[in-house]
């Protein structure tokens, strides 16, 4: 069980997701001699924090995750966050109007997917802005040295939002000597009508003073110019987009058993498009989107366990306008300030306990919630989970968190995950959980109503009396891992209850309008199957490939749930034949997707992208493709069959350098 002590010398990159780290093991870590769970032999195993706050070897998670890391995120074009994880199993990119997208786990609802930075939750725009896709492009490429995904409810831990799973994004952090690295990359389409794509990005971080202070900082350009709707190109198909972030943190380390981080983030994204508005006439539209975070945490190793304290604050803020005088439905400014604390430490030789507390307050500020244009709410959490090696091959980990919402009460999420290990390549694992989402402020606004629904032909009230969502949550799985090849599978089931959505009134208050109240209307129930594999063909080739089944069905009816795809897959061919040089040949397929039963389905595709990467020296790697090879056009050809343009065929041109 040497692998532990090697694990060990990587947490200082685990468990800054924690906002802790260190160069010695943890003291609530069981010693390699002391802890009997079989290990993969081989390379160091990814390491995961996400679905227990504490770094573990991924074999040994207790939930369906998947790591990428940063290697994956540049070789090839990302743009955001919703592009770095679409080729995860159980992922869907979700149309959320106007060409932009969500992050969809198994089905749900990109609103029940919580986004994470360093374990820190972030505030979403989606739940008060119609089509907003602002929270998936907080970090650069460059900053990130892995993204974590957990699929399944993760209330236990995070709390409301976390009903369909959790996306982690862990950034790099200093070390004892200065290193960094620098992007850029070119997309350019085939097609005469734009979206081009350009970024730019890089990140330094290193000792200001050796052993105690650490400083890192980072920043990132990018644009996207506007694509032309075919049909009339006049119109944006895709809106022109430019986005500046930079960061700066500092990590004090005072002595070995205590470490001070001190971070402040700030970005900038503009996006302009042109739209057709009920009368015919073309407007521009604009979203000037500003966001700003700020953290401060102190960790503490101590002979009986570690200790986590954290204060932290989100801002987003966003300006709309449309040059045509129209509703342009803001200002608006979300505020999250979050303080919360842990500790974890062992109990004897099969207990490892965690406690922590929580308290949020969030805030908007926007003229339409309310007549004073301003509403907020405080929420209160306290969570506990317990660690138990059952034996040499068992271990159980028992959790729950207890939120207090000023509206429902205390609202319970318990999860019970059980992971064995038949044998060193075997791994079975089995859960269950609760998760819940709060109705937002909007939502459970009396006062709040909007007149920018169905073009602006809608008007959408808010409802007090509407109840939490919650969900459900069953999965078993098992995996087996050899050297050159591994395999597993997933069965998920969600049983969601309470969903809210926008229903329309029989009659309206105002001539030639249409009525929509939130309401608790539906029970969802999803299930399905994931299928992951990978193997070494030779010494110069390799195959990975992931398959999602989804049987997403209304709980009452019994019928389809609109937009959700059956069956999703993704395959990559990877062949090196040359120590300098790999290429990569991916594939995406979307399955068909219901509609409603006055619709034909959305037909199924099938995307094809190639890459290649060439390392001039250790400094230096070029890189090169082709996205899309067969050019499939989707919305810009069919906008009434498909939700979201695709650019079409493009070329990529690139280059990192290291330091």
């Amino acid at each position: 069980m040497k692998i532990r002590r090697r694990i060990a010398g990587t947490c200082l990159a685990a468990l800054a997701a924690g906002g802790t780290a260190w160069a010695q093991e943890p003291a609530n870590e069981r010693p390699a001699e002391e802890d009997p769970r079989p290990r993969q032999g081989g390379a160091l195993p990814a390491l995961v924090v996400t679905a227990t706050t504490s770094p573990r070897g991924l074999a040994d998670v207790p939930a369906s995750v998947t790591v990428i890391d940063d290697e994956a995120l540049r070789r090839h074009p990302v743009g955001d966050l919703g592009e770095a994880v679409r080729d995860s199993p159980g992922i869907g990119l979700e149309n959320v109007g106007l060409g932009r997208r969500g992050i969809s786990v198994r089905g749900m609802s990109p609103e029940h997917t919580l986004m994470l930075i360093d374990g820190q939750r972030i505030n979403t725009s989606a739940s008060a802005i119609a089509h907003s896709d602002f929270e998936l492009g907080w970090v650069p490429t460059e900053a990130i040295e892995r993204i974590e995904v957990v699929r399944g409810p993760m209330s236990s831990l995070y709390g409301s939002e976390a009903l369909g799973g959790v996306v982690n994004t862990i950034t790099r952090a200093a070390t004892d000597r200065w290193e960094g690295s620098f992007s850029s990359y070119a997309l350019v389409n085939d097609h005469g009508l734009g979206g081009n794509q350009y970024k730019s990005g890089f990140y330094a971080g290193g000792p200001l003073v050796e052993g105690t202070l650490g400083l890192n900082a980072w920043g990132e350009l990018r644009r996207r110019d506007a694509l032309r709707d075919a049909a009339d190109p006049a119109l944006s198909a895709l809106d022109r987009q430019e986005a500046r972030s930079g960061h700066l943190g500092l990590a004090w380390t005072p002595d070995a058993r205590q470490r001070i981080d001190l971070s402040a983030d700030a970005g900038q994204e503009d996006q302009t498009g042109r739209r057709s508005g009920t009368t015919g006439d073309v407007y521009e539209a604009g979203n000037d989107v500003r966001r700003h975070r700020y953290s401060i945490s102190h960790a503490g190793r101590w002979d009986w366990g570690d200790t986590l304290l954290r204060l932290y604050r989100t801002t987003l803020d966003r300006e709309a306008s449309r040059s045509d005088g129209g509703d342009p439905t803001g200002p608006n400014r979300f505020t999250d300030t979050v303080a919360d604390g842990r500790a974890s430490f062992r109990a004897g030789r099969i207990h490892t306990l965690t406690f922590g507390a929580e308290t949020r307050r969030e805030r908007l500020d926007d003229p339409t919630v309310n007549q004073a244009g301003s509403k907020s709410l405080t929420h209160y959490a306290l969570f506990a989970q317990d660690e138990l090696l059952l034996g040499e091959r068992w271990e159980l980990v028992l959790g729950s968190r207890f939120d207090r919402h000023e509206d429902f009460g205390w609202q319970a999420s318990p999860r019970a995950y059980l992971v064995f290990h038949p044998s060193e390549a075997w791994t079975l694992r089995a859960g269950a959980g609760r998760g819940f989402r709060a109705p937002t402020l909007k939502q459970l606004s009396p006062e709040y109503e909007s007149r920018a629904a169905i073009g602006g032909r809608g008007i959408v009230r808010g409802n007090p009396e509407l109840q939490p969502e919650t969900n459900r949550s069953f999965e078993i799985g098992a995996s087996y891992e050899q050297e050159s090849w591994s395999a597993g599978a997933t069965l998920f089931h969600n049983d969601v209850r309470n969903l809210i959505d926008t229903v329309r009134q029989p009659t309206c208050f105002e001539p030639r309008r249409i009525c929509l109240n939130y309401e608790n209307i539906a029970r969802a129930r999803l299930r399905g199957l994931e299928l992951a594999a990978g193997a070494d063909l030779s010494a110069q080739w390799r195959l990975d490939a992931n398959y999602t089944y989804l049987d997403a069905r209304d709980g009452t009816s019994g019928e389809r749930l609109a937009d959700r795809s059956r069956h999703r897959a993704n395959a990559t061919l990877g062949w090196a034949p040359l120590a300098r040089l790999r290429t990569r040949l991916r594939a995406e397929y979307i399955g068909a997707q219901y509609r409603s039963a006055t619709e034909a389905e959305r037909p199924g595709y099938t995307l094809l992208h190639t890459y290649l990467d060439y390392e001039l020296n250790r400094w230096v790697s070029l890189h090169a493709g082709i996205e899309n090879i067969t050019d499939e056009r989707l919305a810009n050809e069919d906008a009434d069959v498909y939700g979201r343009a695709d650019e079409g065929r493009r070329y990529f041109a690139g280059l990192t350098a290291r330091f």
